[in-house]
């Protein structure tokens, strides 16, 4: 009988950990606080529900953005793909506005729109289209030619080429383009909330080192690694056995 492959990447959890007790037994539990003590903290969070409020407050944020970056990024990444003109006019943007950190664009949007849920949604849609556009267009100029003249052949219609040809042939590039655009929605996201948020994730660990509370911007850092650890496991890599599997039969 063969044995399961042991799956390493949950070593690396542990280690960190333990790294983490190592550094903190050499300073002051108020300058780097142990993990039980981030734990009590996150307890006490718990109990008067704040960290559930700080949490809706970046997912709603973040889904918001994020959502409507992926409608907007498919369909200028296709429409690059498939157009050599539009490609060409939407070229220099894309090198602009990947060339600009989104949390750059922070201070201009909360100075036109104020602080808000708005404000916030807005650099994390910055921050996420223009990257994925590129992944999406690239896709589909990864798109052999042979394979289009054969299904136009055989009659294939517009919709038919997008439905069994273009978008099975752009599923891989589609996944990274989701997982790039999250990574890069999900820092922005944190960024601003630093800058101009009275709730959320990165308003906790913004406040937590004005007031010196160093367990709460623990608590805070390791709920963005979490979350973010958790959306790769249980979202994107299940979304790409899925396609795998789906190209395969």
């Amino acid at each position: 009988m063969t044995l399961p492959r042991p799956h390493w990447g949950w070593a690396s959890l542990p280690c960190l950990l333990l790294v983490w007790i190592a550094l903190a037994s050499r300073f002051p539990s108020y300058v780097l606080p142990p993990p039980w003590t981030v734990a009590a903290e996150a307890w006490r969070w718990l109990q008067d529900g704040s960290l559930w409020l700080q949490f809706r407050a970046s997912a709603l944020e973040e889904l918001a953005g994020f959502g409507a970056a992926v409608v907007v990024a498919v369909l200028l990444g296709t429409a690059a793909g498939l157009s050599r003109h539009f490609r060409d006019f939407v070229a220099p943007l894309n090198s602009l506005f990947m060339a600009i950190p989104p949390i750059a664009w922070a201070p201009l949007i909360l100075i036109i729109f104020g602080l808000g849920f708005f404000s916030i949604v807005l650099v994390i849609f910055i921050a996420a289209v223009f990257p994925m556009a590129v992944t999406i267009q690239e896709g589909v100029l990864g798109i052999r030619d042979g394979e289009v003249r054969a299904a136009r052949t055989l009659g294939a219609s517009h919709w038919q080429l997008l439905g069994y040809v273009y978008l099975p042939a752009s599923l891989p590039f589609l996944t990274a383009a989701l997982r790039i655009g999250f990574s890069q929605g999900w820092r922005a996201l944190v960024a601003a909330e630093m800058i101009g948020a009275s709730q959320g994730i990165g308003w906790m660990v913004s406040m937590g080192g004005q007031i010196g509370n160093a367990s709460q911007v623990l608590l805070g850092i390791s709920l963005i690694g979490l979350l973010a650890w958790l959306m790769e496991s249980l979202v994107f890599r299940r979304l790409e056995r899925h396609y795998q599997a789906w190209r395969a039969a």
